[in-house]
């Protein structure tokens, strides 16, 4: 993907558009079974268009470009959260840690109250909502988005951020890994190279 322009159209960068009629293709299970062995990070997006906090756990939020500072993540049409994700202007991307497992959890489970336990969630005074004590958020405005199949891709634009546990250089952190179904969490006993 190209480095995308906070001002600019998806529609208008040059990524092809997906063509029908390939002669071959993998099926969702052939295709599910591929990225079941890469593992990635875990995030929890959050957003409220006047009907009531949303959130969804994702595992596709990845950093675009630094200046402007961009970041992409995808939804799945199936999520509850997807129809006011898709309507937001503003998103909250909370990456996770380890001692976040419970608000990850509660963003993949089906059909619960992500928002019932008070103490853990507040607003920002934009009005978003902001799980407390995670490892850190950031505040973003959807700038662009792009129909991918049965889900949608959202760039965003950081806005506001803060870090309540910050990973250092020489630090492993305890980064919340999602890999063959399963959490996971990396730290020191995980590195193989420095």
């Amino acid at each position: 993907m190209t480095s995308l322009d906070p001002h600019a159209s998806l529609a208008a960068d040059p990524i092809r558009p997906l063509k029908s009629g390939f002669s071959s293709s993998l099926s969702p299970d052939e295709f599910r079974g591929l990225f079941r062995g890469h593992p990635a990070g875990v995030a929890v997006i959050t957003a409220d268009t006047g009907e009531g906090p949303v959130a969804l756990t994702a595992t596709s939020v990845a950093s675009v470009s630094a200046e402007p500072p961009l970041l992409i993540f995808s939804i799945s049409s199936l999520s509850s959260a997807s129809g006011v994700l898709a309507r937001a202007d503003t998103v909250v991307v909370h990456l996770l840690d380890a001692h976040d497992l419970e608000v990850a959890k509660a963003g993949a489970a089906r059909g619960v109250d992500r928002f019932d336990q008070t103490h853990r969630w507040s607003r920002l005074v934009t009005g978003e909502p902001v799980y407390l004590d995670v490892r850190a958020w950031v505040r973003c405005a959807v700038i662009d988005r792009m129909d991918a199949g049965t889900s949608t891709v959202i760039a965003a634009h950081a806005l506001q951020s803060h870090i309540e546990r910050g990973v250092d250089t020489d630090v492993h952190g305890d980064a919340l890994v999602y890999h063959n179904r399963t959490w996971h969490r990396l730290g020191n006993h995980s590195r193989i190279e420095s």
